[in-house]
């Protein structure tokens, strides 16, 4: 039997090496967006089967082709447990979002990983290179603490193309849905509730992305001649965009799903700490109606996310005859993407402005996901969770979204889902300056050990 004391010790003797190996996975720009080498990605999923092979699974990088082509290489690894034991299936995603304005960093190469205090910084030191490098020393302190055995059957999924809306995933688990079965799924990629308070996600908004584009010209026209009669496609776009929110900033696009208060159970939000985990500056008022938590998990959120205007360097004294919105609607959960997108697209077209011609391009649709823990891995979850911080867990909604999550409840209709993470408001996923708390990365790295101890009934507490 593996005692709690036991397996705090066994992560604390051994958290240079837990570090280490995520200095250098963050080391390889795994990008996978397109633009960026492929060839990265490719290293980066080698990389990390040599770490799981390391931990004493059977690992292999392989790739599968989608809808839209060839996919980025992801992981698999497997190791049996004993026979008749659990079926647990580990996921975590090895590729990272582009870093930005390189400009806008502190340290002069997001990877190349910079401590500072409690904190690692670098690109994918949280998402998601904190959770692979759990999966991995998890696995190989397990083994180490059970007479090199692992208490459970266990399947790694590390995926190469989560940054860019996972368009192979369907597909991969198709392929390998024999190898991917699992009683419980356990998805590292999502946050904490703050640093040093564990929490399991079992609310995630859905995501649906449009490109409108307005044209009111065959060409562009001196501004001075001919402005007054016609307004310019800026212009226009912006009244548009005015019209997708009311006077208290909630959405105002109907047929939407929304719920004003919160689920029962989660935490309360203060808005000071919002606020400053968010940097809203001073005397910037909150947009929105209804439960703080609700505004940020169960109602929906549209936001510009990019806009074709012509850049003030090269401006002149010109009518823009087209202008492109790239508009992005998180949506809540119980809500159907395809509706939703139907819901948008209505609202834009019977608030063109002057008559303008409208264009709207569906691109990315992914699903909400709500979910639970009232389930015997949940329970495991919890206890491990609470045990491994001294805090007890809470369950948490995430206004981003995690599309394959729904995937993979529909796929394996039977496996308890949970969905953990190494992220905190203080972490600045997909921006500059992305961190994790290293404190807290020991923390998830014991919780893991006692969730899979647990699960394969090999755990005794102190």
């Amino acid at each position: 039997m593996i005692s709690v004391a036991a397996a705090r010790a066994a992560v604390h003797d051994s958290y240079d090496h837990v570090v280490r190996d995520l200095k250098e996975l963050v080391s390889i720009p795994s990008i996978s967006a397109s633009g960026h080498d492929p060839a990265q990605v490719e290293r980066s999923a080698n990389h990390v089967a040599s770490l799981l092979a390391a931990a004493g699974l059977e690992a292999q990088v392989v790739s599968v082709t989608g809808p839209d082509g060839p996919g980025r290489p992801a992981v698999l690894a497997h190791r049996d447990g004993p026979a008749g034991s659990p079926r647990v299936l580990l996921y975590a995603h090895h590729d990272v979002q582009p870093v930005g304005d390189p400009q806008a960093w502190q340290q002069a190469d997001p990877f190349r990983a910079e401590q500072r205090g409690e904190r690692l910084y670098g690109r994918g030191t949280a998402d998601d290179g904190a959770g692979v490098i759990a999966h991995v020393h998890a696995l190989r302190l397990l083994a180490e603490l059970n007479d090199d055995e692992l208490p459970c059957s266990v399947t790694v999924f590390i995926e190469g193309e989560e940054e860019i809306g996972s368009p192979s995933f369907a597909t991969f688990l198709d392929t390998y849905r024999e190898q991917l079965d699992a009683d419980v799924i356990v998805v590292a990629d999502s946050s904490n509730w703050k640093v040093g308070v564990p929490a399991l996600t079992t609310s995630l908004r859905g995501v649906i992305q449009v490109d409108a584009r307005l044209d009111v010209l065959d060409h562009a026209l001196h501004s001075g001649q001919y402005g007054g009669p016609v307004l310019d496609a800026v212009t226009s776009m912006c009244r548009l965009v005015a019209t997708l929110h009311d006077e208290h900033g909630d959405v105002a696009v109907p047929g939407l799903v929304s719920r004003p208060a919160a689920t029962a159970g989660f935490p309360d939000y203060a808005e000071a700490d919002f606020r400053a985990d968010a940097g809203v500056l001073d005397g910037v008022q909150l947009a929105g109606t209804g439960d703080l938590t609700a505004r940020l998990w169960t109602k929906p959120a549209l936001a510009v996310i990019g806009m074709e205007v012509t850049p003030l360097q090269v401006s002149g004294n010109v009518l823009a005859p087209s202008c492109t919105a790239r508009l992005s609607l998180r949506i809540a959960p119980g809500q159907d993407p395809a509706a939703a997108l139907d819901a948008l697209t209505a609202h834009l077209r019977s608030h063109v402005p002057f008559g303008a011609h409208l264009t709207v391009s569906a691109g990315e649709m992914g699903p909400a996901f709500d979910g639970t823990t009232d389930t015997p891995a949940g329970d495991a979850a919890h206890w491990a969770l609470s045990t491994a911080f001294g805090t007890e867990a809470v369950n948490i909604g995430q206004g981003g979204s995690i599309p394959f999550i729904s995937t993979l409840k529909e796929t394996f209709p039977g496996a308890q889902v949970l969905v953990t993470g190494i992220e905190d408001p203080d972490s600045r996923a997909h921006s500059e300056d992305e961190s994790m708390h290293l404190g807290d990365l020991e923390h998830i790295v014991a919780a893991e050990i006692l969730l899979l101890a647990r699960l394969g009934g090999v755990v005794a507490a102190d």
